[in-house]
């Protein structure tokens, strides 16, 4: 029967699935803006981890993929994906890939470390091996429209940051302290994660971003591919992909929450993302 036939291609669908079936490989989507909570459905370590522990339970599957499409966001969130990421690759003795899409920078990147080889299309945006505390302040308003701001605080510390005040040099040395300790985590756990395989381009962990080549001239990431291409170069033709993404928030906690929260949360991912063009 010719290949352009219908019933030759049902069989040789039943010939490839049912009486020859190839490996099926989990892979997890991660997208989106990393944060403990908020509109949107923001990735966290509460939202992937039961879809993290389903990919990483196919006892038949040769590795796992994670897809990671973020600009970045929570360290703390990144850094727990992380971290159990990598618990489950050593409790199931499973191989991790990590397939960078538009974006993986700052947390998405750290979250890519997690991957024991990270690939990416020539044009993703990969690194952003630093870290930003963002914030404003309001005091030249509050003078105009007559506001006075009220704040009565034990402990001569406890205030951090109050953007209806002025910022003080006491304030802004502990942002500098908190933000480059951060910075410090952060290239230690790559350069454990990735070892030899960096450069030592003085740019590296610098906040600096790289496209797909550049990345893997610098050994960001391992390979510039196609994914489903590179899997069944690998596991043969007859490979699937098997798509798992992490819950959706209820219609309860989507209309949750004030309209400024909802527009303070919008604003923040949109800013994180246009960082990156994206």
């Amino acid at each position: 029967m010719s290949e352009s036939n219908p019933v030759a291609k049902v069989f040789k669908t039943l010939k490839d699935t049912v009486f020859e079936p190839g490996p099926v490989i989990p892979v997890v989507r991660l997208e989106g803006v990393i944060a403990s909570g908020g509109r949107g459905n923001p990735i966290s370590l509460h939202r992937v981890e039961k879809v993290l522990a389903k990919a990483f339970g196919d006892a038949g599957a040769p590795c796992v993929v994670i897809q990671v499409n973020s600009p970045g966001g929570s360290p703390v969130q990144s850094r727990l994906i992380h971290d159990r990421i990598r618990a489950l690759a050593a409790e199931k003795d499973r191989r991790v890939i990590v397939h960078c899409e538009d974006v993986a920078a700052s947390g998405g990147y750290m979250i890519a470390a997690a991957g024991d080889e990270i690939w990416c299309d020539p044009a993703t945006i990969t690194g952003s091996i630093g870290v930003i505390n963002m914030g404003f302040g309001l005091t030249g308003l509050m003078g105009k429209l007559g506001i006075e701001r009220r704040v009565h605080a034990a402990g001569r510390n406890k205030v951090l940051a109050d953007p209806f005040a002025p910022e003080t040099e006491e304030q802004k040395a502990r942002f500098e302290r908190i933000t480059a300790k951060v910075h410090e985590q952060f290239i230690a756990l790559i350069k454990a994660r990735r070892g030899d395989r960096l450069s030592d381009d003085p740019e590296l962990f610098t906040g600096e971003v790289y496209l797909g080549e550049e990345a893997a001239a610098n050994g960001l990431v391992d390979k510039v591919c196609d994914l489903r291409a590179e899997l069944k170069a690998r596991h043969g033709e007859t490979t699937r992909l098997k798509l798992l993404t992490p819950p959706k928030g209820g219609p309860l906690g989507r209309f949750m929450g004030s309209a400024v929260t909802a527009a303070a949360d919008e604003l923040e991912a949109r800013s994180l993302w246009a960082a990156y063009g994206r």
